[in-house]
């Protein structure tokens, strides 16, 4: 089997659903024999999903056409060795290898007729412990960014009434009028801990003492003001501390680590198993959250995921993007050993995703389940195909 023709399908769903900037961006690897398969780059939010559906197209260009899917290791080293900003490239080079990486598995599981996670050395789809992430822009099918410290409370209540005995939320991102917060930088004042402390109290009284709590950061603040809030928010049981500061220096997080007493949760914005080791060395992570359409792919995520194993270090990929996404994800978290638990975003609810593929991928009561089709077991709808900016390399 020879990969003919690779589609690069990009969408623009901004506004959609009340949606800020939102630009997923897939691949589709057509071969002779007639066998698609899909990725998906891990920049549908920020800025830059156009540059890396550039570079999507001209890595495939380059490497990808004409050769076995099979072949999938040699040509995942021939991209990191011949495209010369790979060793030390950053997500758009390693966003780019990540969507063909994975749509390059999609065609081996389908070429054999198996689910990813079985090609990965899973016998079943095991069920998953899944957590309803980022509930400042409330659980709803529409975003709404959340500022009444009572609205994060009833947000965490929808989610724990669908069955989810784990939450992510972010009370600092928004302000008290509801507009983003631009700097979080330095020392966090009186009155801000005031109104970060009441949404995270609401939050923790709507679901209770049997429920984990996320706090997410987003690496908005620096070192010393992510302890602050570990210190604020102590005795409300946190159950992880989630990118507390900037990923330039291993450091920074060496800093918050030994002085916290909650779990550390990061690695979004890291890349390749390189990318990682130092903060495996440095003992400063307790659970990764690698991107697959980010890190490298399935083909260097589960190399990652084996290094974390080695040092005691749980899974919990990072998910915001199509249902693609998820379907990549849940695959590979399905056949780690340190899985830990799998992570459904607030835009994962929208209908404008959900439309865009033939399976709509929402866990049950809090617990997701592999697609068991063969390859990720996930297609383009009609409507996600009408809805695609199409870029053909052959």
């Amino acid at each position: 089997m020879k990969v003919t023709n690779i589609e690069v399908l990009s969408y623009d769903q901004t506004g959609q659903d009340g949606m800020e900037l939102w630009r997923p961006v897939l691949v589709r690897l057509g071969t002779d024999e007639g066998i698609t398969g899909l990725g998906e780059l891990g920049m549908a939010y920020g800025i830059g999903a156009p540059a890396g559906a550039k570079m999507v197209a001209e890595l495939g260009e380059r490497f990808i056409l004409g050769q076995d899917p099979f072949n999938n290791e040699r040509i995942w080293e021939t991209m990191l060795r011949r495209t010369f900003w790979a060793e030390g490239g950053g997500p758009i080079v390693f966003g780019a290898m990540s969507a063909i990486d994975a749509a390059l598995w999609d065609l081996k599981g389908k070429a054999l007729g198996m689910p990813v996670y079985k090609l990965l050395g899973a016998a079943e789809a095991k069920p998953l412990r899944t957590y309803a992430s980022q509930l400042q822009f409330d659980w709803t099918d529409h975003v709404n960014e959340l500022f009444k410290p009572e609205d994060y409370g009833k947000s965490a209540a929808k989610a724990l009434a669908e069955g989810y005995d784990s939450v992510k939320v972010d009370p600092c991102m928004i302000t008290a009028d509801g507009a983003r917060e631009l700097n979080m930088r330095g020392f966090i004042d009186p009155a801000h801990k005031k109104l970060y402390r009441a949404r995270m109290e609401a939050v923790r009284d709507a679901l209770g003492p049997d429920v984990d709590i996320i706090l997410e950061l987003h690496s908005f603040t620096s070192a010393p003001g992510a302890l602050q809030l570990a210190r604020l928010f102590d005795d409300l049981d946190i159950t992880l501390l989630e990118e507390p500061t900037q990923y330039n220096s291993p450091n920074a997080h060496i800093w918050v680590k030994q002085q916290t007493n909650i779990p550390l949760a990061t690695g979004e914005r890291l890349y390749t198993r390189w990318g990682f080791q130092p903060y495996f060395e440095a003992g400063s992570i307790d659970m990764i959250q690698p991107d697959l359409g980010l890190v490298g792919g399935i083909t260097e995520g589960k190399k990652i995921c084996d290094l974390a194993h080695l040092y005691d270090v749980g899974v919990q990929a990072h998910v915001c993007g199509s249902p693609v996404a998820t379907a990549i994800s849940l695959h590979l978290e399905t056949a780690i050993p340190n899985f830990e638990i799998h992570e459904h975003h607030s835009f994962a609810l929208k209908n404008c995703l959900r439309e865009m593929v033939d399976h709509d991928l929402q866990p049950e009561n809090g617990v997701f389940v592999a697609p068991d089709r063969p390859g990720f077991g996930i297609e383009l709808s009609p409507a996600g195909e009408k809805a695609a900016h199409v870029q053909i390399v052959k």
